[in-house]
């Protein structure tokens, strides 16, 4: 007796949720059913041996059916639906985000949870933070600052005040990747993911998980720009075609410039012509700001007319008659009586 209690102590221990509660709700339909049938029994002219029998036979079988098939059907059963049903009144459900390992790494994350545009509660799980250890200890160099600066992210974050961190245990083994795993767990708690991968973002939108793509914020975020506008570019290099010049905004968005070739690592002043939305972004050409570029035409000019000005006040001195400075002749006053 005590082996088969150790035996179903361990089976109830792997089983899940879903199994536990299909399997009492198949137990106590089965036990209800057994109780109609020996309602039926005990109304019969049969011995009362017979009936006992009948009776505890009736509720061991349809107990025990039940059960079984109440396990078998469990995973039909939406525990988060049972959890809502139940949790109608109370306090709401506070907000989970899942951060994904690339959103860490990419660090930009850290200014958003800054400037308060993410509520509720950041949940970092244990595998994301195994994932990042492994990448700060790789042999690469390049993958090993990557992993380090996600990791110094992190601890930026879990700094910010305003922001409440959660690293949670929960793991799913039966999960091969991270990815899976991310989603596994996002599905469970209703939290949404918050990542920079295209391939989780998509996986995850298919099977109607929220997932927050911090890409798409910035691209939503880039500033509007209209042709006629006048915009400060750094030329870095040569364009494509002759005499052009290439730079870059602050968001990455590429500029073409007209006649910028001779501007190369130089800041200038240009005039956005037209804008262009491709698969891979937004592209801007612009042309040379020619009021920038005009030289200042009337100072030049007033500046020439006062230096002929200035010039033409000694000729002016040289050009003039000469004064006739001539001795003249001293006569003595003569005495009149």
């Amino acid at each position: 007796m005590a082996l088969v209690i150790l035996l179903a102590e361990l089976r109830l221990r792997r089983a899940a949720i879903e199994t536990l509660l299909g399997g009492t709700f198949g137990a106590v339909l089965g036990v209800f059913t057994a109780l109609l049938v020996t309602l039926i029994i005990s109304r019969t002219s049969a011995p009362e041996p017979t009936k006992s029998f009948l009776e505890y036979m009736a509720l061991f079988v349809f107990g025990y059916l039940g059960l079984v098939l109440g396990s078998q059907n469990g995973g039909a059963i939406r525990v988060d639906a049972l959890g809502r049903l139940f949790a109608d009144g109370a306090a709401p459900k506070a907000s989970l985000k899942l951060l994904d390992t690339s959103v860490l790494i990419d660090g930009r994350i850290a200014d958003i949870c800054d400037a308060q545009f993410l509520d509720g509660i950041l949940v970092i799980p244990q595998f994301v933070l195994h994932e990042l250890q492994l990448v700060a200890d790789s042999a690469d160099p390049l993958k090993r600052q990557r992993g380090r600066r996600g990791l110094e992210v992190l601890q930026r974050i879990q700094k910010i005040p305003q922001v409440e961190v959660r690293i949670v245990e929960d793991d799913f083994p039966q999960a091969t990747d991270v990815d899976h795993k991310l989603i596994e767990l996002a599905r469970c708690t209703g939290a949404k993911i918050v990542t920079n991968d295209f391939n989780l973002n998509k996986v995850a939108t298919v099977q109607g998980l929220s997932v927050l793509n911090v890409n798409q914020l910035a691209n939503a975020l880039k500033p509007v720009v209209l042709p006629g506008e006048q915009m400060r570019v750094f030329i870095l290099r040569e364009g494509k075609e002759a005499n052009q010049g290439v730079a870059y905004l602050d968001d990455g968005t590429m500029v073409v410039v007209d006649g910028a070739r001779r501007f190369i690592n130089k800041t200038i002043d240009i005039v956005v012509t037209s804008v262009h939305q491709t698969t891979a972004g937004k592209m801007i050409f612009g042309r040379l700001d020619e009021r920038a570029e005009q030289p200042p035409v009337v100072t030049r000019h007033a500046a020439a007319a006062a230096a002929a000005g200035r010039s033409e006040i000694p000729s002016r001195i040289h050009e003039s008659p000469p004064i006739d400075r001539a001795p003249r002749p001293i006569f003595p006053e003569s005495d009149v009586d």
